[in-house]
């Protein structure tokens, strides 16, 4: 079959738009507002986009809590997202009012991290502390002003639970991350195999 993106003509239940762009890394981003507020959202438009410097981006469809705090004071936490935390995972998701905590809801801990004011959460076996490089207001091709924001941040500090370090690598098949798929679902990544990029590829 072929559809119209613009027509959404595809005579499907649903649009397999994020089913077929899958999966997504989840970025579980930690966010502090000016005043001290703390905000707790996983978002499954995240990758990592450079690698010297490390830099990540997430984006937001509406300017959401996370996107406003990470505006008044440049910083972000990125947490993995593993198998076991998958149900506090989706509690974060929750649309609570602003000043809520979504730790608090969802029954995590936050652990202090080491250069940003934002925490991690504790549970996680890896996170990421980021400095705000730029937030993007996302226009379509026509260069309509859409109500979605692109936040890009530079990785100032790993955090890795030594259990899951291994041979000098990140054991990432060990931590059984888990990764955003259409609809309701979800991908664990319980086993790894390896390609060897041809000679010049980088």
């Amino acid at each position: 079959m072929f559809y119209s993106a613009a027509l959404q003509d595809h005579g499907l239940g649903h649009d397999p738009f994020k089913a077929i762009v899958t999966p997504r890394p989840i970025g579980w981003i930690t966010a502090m507002s000016a005043a001290g507020e703390i905000n707790l959202s996983p978002y499954s438009f995240f990758n990592a986009i450079h690698s010297k410097p490390n830099l990540v981006m997430f984006a937001s469809e509406g300017k959401k809590d996370a996107i406003a705090f990470v505006e008044e004071t440049g910083e972000f936490t990125c947490s993995l997202v593993t198998m076991a935390l998958a149900q506090q995972m989706n509690q974060t998701s929750a649309p609570l009012p602003r000043g809520d905590s979504e730790y608090a809801h969802a029954g995590l801990e936050m652990a202090p991290s080491k250069f940003v004011r934002p925490p991690r959460v504790a549970g996680s076996p890896a996170a990421l502390e980021c400095k705000l490089v730029s937030i993007q207001q996302l226009a379509d091709m026509d260069g309509a002003a859409l109500p979605g924001f692109l936040a890009i941040g530079q990785v100032v500090g790993v955090f890795m639970d030594d259990a899951y370090v291994k041979n000098g690598r990140f054991d990432t098949a060990g931590a059984h991350p888990i990764a955003r798929c259409g609809y309701a679902d979800y991908a664990e990544v319980d086993h790894l195999f390896s390609i060897i990029r041809p000679s010049g590829a980088g």
